[in-house]
């Protein structure tokens, strides 16, 4: 292989390229894009250009909220549309094709966002910026998951949570800046300054590998070789890679070459509808957090519903959103040690707690002590999600499913999380009117109920290849069955399979002792 194929990197130095060339600043575009229209609604030179979804001026309060939560819906409208298109997009294009497409139509976005001067305007921008970070966020997870070592690709995926949150910090920290000086800048510049991160993504990701498993699934065994070895720091005729690519190409043959939504429906050998189920709950888990409110409201919760000042309610949501990068680091540390399932448990027990306690707090008018400890569960609630659901629904999403269809379940499984994320767009600010921070109730509620959903039904991905997973499924015969098995069978073992043909059997080759079980 040329020397200076991807930059001439190999081993860990290329997978902390992708990570640092890529997945960063397509990452922080989907936070600053998802931040950027909060941290401005109350800005009085927004609101005279755009007097439709005006609050403060508007003679029918309810009738402006209910445009203005339309407008901020339309983004995860876009990104809803973004997200399904990857279904087709994510095999036909490959990753890499698709990331480039999903970076350059948020540059479009962004042009369309800074220089609006009407409603109509906004909204289209708004649409379109959603249409490319749904193409990102349906495809770059995914693809880092491919292309991570096992023993690494919790931990690479999890990054996206520092990233996200990051990127929410910097766009409400360059409003609030701009802010001090109310102008049309001070909405204009933000809106135009996340082009720098699309164009980052698209400068880096033509140099670096696509996903092995896509190329074999496209027949380019040599290219897919060549690629694992780079990422694997090996020699293509190493006898690990031979190993791999003869897993990989297993686990297609498995699965078969036919990609459509009906075998989503479809349990079949490997389990394809409970994987899909799985994928789709903990992607709506995710919305059901309550973070959806927090992200697009944070100056409005502060302002409006606490009876905080507007500069220091600005500079709080700001500051809220560092919390993230915080989360993020715990969570990127210990994912691999402590499990996928432990951070979900315990992120959603802390999440419960947390919104219970602002609900409560937020819900004492007039009382300034009451506000501020509301102010407080809310940033320890950033943090508490962050660790948790900040980035492992992405990665679990796209590790549980087949790989013939892992483009296609992880994009409909991120579909219905942003259609989710619509509708809590839509009804939070009618919400926020007629019942306050007692919102949150309904959040902390969702939030227990995950607790036992995930200790009974989703197994243990950590330190496992993509094709042992496989395997976990493929063992299971009920919807409970997959989470024993998965605490069974020590990671990293070869598992053999005989075809329907000879015995319909799975071998398994651990360290302790063999196990049968029927397909």
């Amino acid at each position: 292989m040329p020397s200076t194929r991807f930059f001439g990197l190999r081993g860990d130095a290329l997978n902390v390229a992708t990570i640092i060339g890529v997945l960063m600043p397509a990452i922080l575009s989907v936070g600053y894009n998802a931040t950027s229209l909060g941290g401005v609604l109350s800005l009085r030179s927004f609101e005279a250009q755009f007097r439709e979804i005006g609050l403060d001026d508007a003679s029918d309060k309810d009738h402006a909220a209910a445009i203005q939560g339309a407008v901020v819906a339309v983004y995860p409208i876009g990104g809803f549309l973004g997200t399904f298109i990857c279904i087709w997009l994510g095999d036909f294009l490959g990753r890499r094709r698709t990331i480039m497409s999903g970076a350059l139509v948020q540059i479009i976005g962004a042009v369309l966002n800074a220089s609006a001067f009407c409603l109509a305007q906004l909204v289209a921008s708004r649409l379109v910026s959603g249409l490319g970070t749904g193409m990102l966020l349906a495809t770059v997870p995914l693809w880092q998951s491919e292309i991570a070592p096992a023993s690494k690709r919790g931990s690479h995926v999890a990054t996206k949570g520092i990233f996200s949150g990051l990127g929410c910090a910097i766009t409400l920290f360059l409003e609030y800046g701009l802010s001090l000086r109310d102008g049309k800048m001070a909405w204009r510049f933000p809106a135009a300054f996340t082009a720098i991160f699309s164009l980052a993504v698209l400068g880096f990701i033509i140099f670096l590998p696509d996903s092995p498993r896509w190329l074999i699934q496209r027949g380019r065994i040599t290219e897919a070789r060549d690629t694992l070895a780079a990422l694997e720091d090996l020699s293509p005729d190493d006898k690990e890679i031979d190993n791999r690519i003869e897993d990989m190409q297993a686990s297609f043959n498995r699965s078969g070459n036919q990609k459509t939504l009906a075998q989503l429906f479809t349990m079949g050998p490997q389990r394809t509808s409970h994987r899909a189920f799985l994928a789709m709950t903990v992607m709506t888990f995710l919305q059901l957090t309550g973070a959806t409110v927090t992200q697009f409201y944070t100056t409005a919760i502060f302002e409006n519903n606490l009876g905080l000042q507007e500069s220091t309610s600005r500079l709080l949501a700001a500051v809220y959103q560092l919390m993230g990068p915080v989360g993020g680091i715990l969570c990127v540390l210990t994912i691999e040690r402590l499990g996928r399932r432990a951070l979900l448990m315990s992120s959603a027990a802390g999440n419960a707690i947390c919104l219970a306690l602002i609900a409560a707090l937020g819900s004492m008018n007039g009382n300034p002590m009451a506000a501020h400890g509301a102010v407080f569960f809310i940033f320890l609630f950033h943090f508490s999600y962050i660790i948790g659901f900040g980035s492992i629904p992405y990665l679990y999403a796209s590790e549980i499913a087949p790989m013939n269809l892992r483009a296609t379940i992880s994009s409909v499984s991120i579909s219905i999380s942003w259609a989710i994320s619509i509708l809590v767009a839509n009804v939070t600010p009618i919400a926020f009117n007629e019942m306050g921070q007692r919102y949150f109730f309904f959040f902390a509620g969702f939030n227990i109920f995950m607790i036992p959903a995930v200790f009974y039904f989703f197994p243990e991905t950590s330190g496992r290849t993509l094709e042992e997973i496989d395997e976990i499924f493929t063992c299971a015969r009920g919807l409970f069955d997959a989470v024993s098995i998965a605490k069974k069978l020590p990671p990293r073992v070869r598992l053999e399979i005989l075809t329907p043909e000879k015995g319909m059997l799975v071998k398994e080759k651990s360290l302790d002792s063999p196990l049968e079980s029927p397909i």
